[in-house]
């Protein structure tokens, strides 16, 4: 990769002032926040983009996260693997990479910065560069400074989630009201799919007793079936 000292003083800056790490080595920084289609474009400059650092950063907020959990609190695996899923997801991803001022540091390329159709886009780009981050970090100096950058940005929204009880999933509510209320699951069908690979929109609807109960929206066909099960909820007045 030939950075520049322009950019390599730009995003030394923004290590030390955002990501709160200071980099041995500033180009797997870099690579951190490249998207693929930024090396797409920059062929001549740039030859890596940030998928690997994703993967590994991915297992490594787990990890954290789980750690965190288990040493916090004293409750059953099913509800520790909820409260998990509720920090890792996505969108609190994205909200914390936003927060930092992901979005104007995140290479992708022209093209996409122009034609994202809306936020979504950008939003996947930084989510998928905050765990690349972590995926960096880890590399350059191990897991406790990895491991403090989570907890930092991450583990607040913990207590959140507890008081708005996101964490609960209103698949398994739902499924369980209508086991035990009908003698039947709820039934998910996908109405539709639309978009570019790497930013699809899934619409999804939920029948209960054969009617339909619930419709939902999302970047992903696992919580456009959440958000179609928990406006169901609200339609059936389960638990009010």
């Amino acid at each position: 990769m030939n950075i520049n000292k322009e950019t390599e003083a730009k995003y030394e800056k923004f290590a030390a002032d955002k990501i709160g790490y200071k980099f041995n080595d500033l180009g797997i920084f870099i690579t951190a926040m490249t998207h693929r289609s930024y090396v797409n474009e920059h062929r001549s400059s740039t030859h890596r983009h940030n998928e690997r650092l994703e993967f590994l950063g991915d297992a490594v907020l787990e990890m954290a996260i789980t750690d965190y959990l288990f040493k916090n609190t004293s409750d059953a695996e099913g509800k520790l693997t909820a409260y998990r899923a509720a920090l890792v997801k996505t969108d609190s991803i994205a909200d914390a990479g936003a927060k930092l001022g992901f979005e104007d540091y995140v290479r992708v390329s022209k093209g996409e910065r122009q034609n994202n159709n809306g936020p979504r886009a950008m939003r996947v780009f930084i989510a998928d560069a905050f765990e690349a981050v972590i995926g960096a970090i880890y590399l350059d100096g191990g897991y406790t400074p990895a491991a403090e950058f989570i907890y930092r940005n991450i583990v607040p929204k913990y207590e959140k989630i507890m008081e708005q009880g996101s964490w609960y999933d209103p698949k398994s509510n739902l499924q369980e009201w209508s086991q035990g209320t009908l003698g039947q699951q709820p039934k998910y069908r996908l109405l539709d799919e639309t978009g570019p690979d790497h930013d699809k929109w899934f619409r999804v609807e939920v029948k209960v007793d054969g009617k339909r109960a619930g419709v939902g929206e999302a970047s992903s066909k696992q919580e456009a079936e959440r958000q179609a099960a928990k406006k169901a909820l609200t339609t059936l007045k389960v638990g009010k």
